[in-house]
């Protein structure tokens, strides 16, 4: 069964073919397969409708049943910035090296107990017909004054998780996959993506 995933972030591609690739029976996509395809503006300021209007879209315009997740890290010190701009923190066309900066920038005299912060992850999955299940990740740990590690993405070199002791840079890509936001969410959605294997020659008309 085909099932797209709604990115072309390849390090969220392989993240997702890492964690999905274990329970077998599926032909995974990406938009990068797609390149006439032209996603949707994330608008919203949630994650999971944002997940949820990627996916239906993604779904609806390319016919196949698609996966999607939005995700960022929440700082509750700095109001829960960067949230659902962590992308585009430091501006639309950002690096992630300046997203990071800037989020440095602005936790600049910010004590260690203050420092908290956790990635929130929603995943969706919709068919042609719409949206069919979400699920949502939480990974908790805090911000670093400077950066640690060269693996990773995004603000990956700041964060600490809990009971580790290493940045998400800092931690080889199967134990991040173990222990990550997004591998959360796609947990609890196990269950409903093992019955769609089973289902595979009917799913599209469901």
């Amino acid at each position: 069964m085909e099932l797209v995933i709604a990115s072309r972030n390849m390090h969220k591609i392989r993240e997702f073919r890492a964690i999905l690739k274990k329970m077998g029976h599926f032909d995974l996509l990406s938009l990068i397969d797609f390149p006439n395809y032209i996603p949707p503006l994330e608008s919203s300021n949630s994650f999971e409708e944002n997940a949820i209007v990627k996916a239906e879209h993604a779904a609806k315009a390319l016919n196949r049943w698609t996966i999607a997740d939005d995700s960022g890290l929440v700082v509750p010190a700095l109001q829960g910035a960067p949230g659902v701009h962590s992308r585009r923190y430091a501006g639309e066309n950002a690096t992630d090296k300046e997203n990071r900066q800037k989020l440095l920038k602005e936790m600049r005299g910010i004590q260690e107990q203050n420092r908290q912060g956790y990635f929130e992850c929603w995943v969706a999955i919709a068919s042609p017909q719409g949206i069919k299940k979400t699920a949502k990740g939480v990974s908790e740990g805090m911000i670093l004054e400077g950066e640690k590690g060269s693996f990773g993405f995004g603000y990956d070199a700041l964060f600490v998780k809990h009971e580790y002791g290493k940045t998400f840079a800092e931690l080889d890509e199967e134990t991040k996959n173990r222990i990550s936001h997004r591998r959360k969410a796609l947990d609890r959605l196990i269950p409903f993506l093992a019955s769609l294997q089973q289902d595979a020659p009917d799913a599209l008309s469901r």
